[in-house]
């Protein structure tokens, strides 16, 4: 439920009534307006009568939230998340733009794409070094190693890291390097993982699975937000259908579905959503115009030799002259590309 605080209220009446929240064997979530707090009783609250809470000094009003996501919902925090991010924000007037390879396979490879991408117009790197992968045979990333090039290449370029978590046990490692965490598709209900993460001040970029619901993608999300890790990013990067001629359906339909239902920022995936770059582009427009905060697009420097999704990895060229066009499509609906740091200042 929502107990919603007279203006003015006063830190210890706050505070008596996180009390009472925690009496009733319920955690607390707060936040702090300019003229309001509002703080949010979560966990099995529907035994718990609102007039244990109404009648607390400083205590305005009391209303239950009725979607089972609470904390990601519209209506426990009715204004868009925004919330900094090495230089720009995410969630605001702002379009992150995060870009780089599916995986990390060299020093080398990752210095040249991060500087291109960088170049071309991206404010965040995103690259593998734990992957995922179908078959066990398939190559599945070059672990710490990895990490250490892409802080390298944050070090160079200014730009924050996206790296792909996906075990509880690799969490205190990755957070000595990584500035946003990743959960893949497979991940999205990995319970445990979303939990550990939830412990963690990382923020979080956490993508659809293939074919799970916008309900469950918001339910993953509560589970982060629940453990007080409240810089999440939900990410639609395609779903599962009965169409064969993409490696992924793009939900477009789910860019304003989920503005709609809740404040954490919507990043569009074009790479994964498509499978081939030749829609990539096309895709990453229609997602920053149905209102996408942002893109996580995959490039590389030799697409055709690459270990893993070369076939929808845009070129250097390729991702620029893209980055030129969803800038046009950004200012056309009263929006701007985040500007990545001057070089020095990551």
């Amino acid at each position: 439920m929502m107990i919603i605080m007279h203006p003015g209220a006063s830190k210890e009446q706050v505070e008596n009534v996180i009390a009472a929240i925690e009496k009733q064997h319920l955690s607390s979530h707060v936040i702090e307006g300019v003229e309001q707090t509002i703080i949010g009783a979560v966990g099995e609250s529907h035994s718990v009568a609102k007039e244990i809470f109404e009648a607390l000094p400083g205590v305005l009003s009391v209303q239950r939230i009725s979607q089972p996501y609470k904390l990601a919902s519209r209506q426990f925090h009715e204004h868009d998340s925004v919330f900094p991010l090495d230089g720009f924000t995410v969630g605001g007037e702002e379009i992150a733009v995060i870009a780089g390879p599916c995986a990390v396979e060299s020093h080398s490879q990752l210095l040249d794409i991060a500087h291109a991408v960088r170049e071309a117009g991206a404010n965040a790197l995103r690259g593998g070094v734990f992957k995922p992968r179908t078959s066990p045979y398939s190559f599945q990333g070059l672990g710490e190693e990895g990490l250490k090039y892409m802080a390298e290449a944050r070090a160079e370029t200014g730009m924050p890291i996206v790296v792909e978590v996906m075990a509880v046990s690799q969490i205190e490692m990755m957070t000595k390097y990584v500035d946003v965490f990743q959960l893949g598709a497979r991940n999205m209900q990995n319970f445990n993982l979303l939990r550990a993460i939830g412990e963690t001040r990382t923020p979080v970029l956490l993508k659809r699975g293939m074919s799970a619901t916008i309900e469950e993608l918001l339910m993953a999300s509560e589970y982060i937000l629940s453990g007080g890790n409240t810089r999440v990013m939900l990410c639609e990067r395609g779903i599962r259908t009965f169409e064969t001629a993409t490696r992924n359906t793009t939900d477009i339909n789910a860019i304003p579905v989920l503005k709609k239902l809740t404040h954490l920022p919507v990043i569009i995936d074009p790479s994964h959503s498509t499978g081939d770059s030749a829609y990539v582009a096309a895709v990453a427009k229609a997602g920053i115009a149905a209102g996408a905060d942002g893109i996580i697009v995959e490039v590389h420097n030799d697409p055709a030799n690459a270990v893993s999704d070369g076939r929808q990895s845009l070129t250097p060229e390729a991702f620029a002259k893209m980055v030129k066009q969803v800038r046009a499509v950004a200012e056309a609906v009263d929006r701007r590309l985040a500007s990545p740091l001057p070089l020095g200042e990551g």
